[in-house]
């Protein structure tokens, strides 16, 4: 007869071992400290502005070439929609950064509840 226990051996990997609990980590309920909600909140009050001003601006940038292609190519036809198209454009191109003033002032406005207690309460724990 055979006196060998039947046993189990593990090889212990510790890469293998950070990556399972790395994978874990993301499927566990997220708590989310008080300084990383601050962090995200901030980034958030611009994020908006930055997306209306870069569309506008872009936006802005193709209605003045569609306007300068026009009084080139067609000048003899569409000379003058070309270059109220054009007006149009650099109007867009101007506005883009105002607007990214304004939107980002109201977002602000909008956060600061919220981001004055997370600032009080994360003073007051220091």
């Amino acid at each position: 007869m055979d006196d060998r226990k039947d046993t189990f051996q593990y090889a212990y990997s510790a890469a293998q071992q950070e990556e399972i609990q790395s994978i874990r980590k993301k499927y566990l309920p997220q708590e989310q400290d008080k300084m990383e909600q601050l962090r995200r909140l901030d980034r958030s009050s611009t994020r908006k502005g930055t997306i209306v001003s870069i569309v506008v601006g872009v936006l802005g940038c193709l209605l003045l070439g569609i306007g300068m292609c026009c009084t080139m190519v067609w000048m003899d036809v569409l000379f003058i929609p070309g270059v109220i198209i054009g007006f149009a454009g650099i109007a867009a191109i101007a506005a883009a950064y105002p607007l990214y003033n304004r939107i980002t002032r109201k977002e602000r406005e909008r956060l600061a509840p919220e981001i004055l207690k997370l600032t009080e309460e994360l003073s007051e724990a220091e």
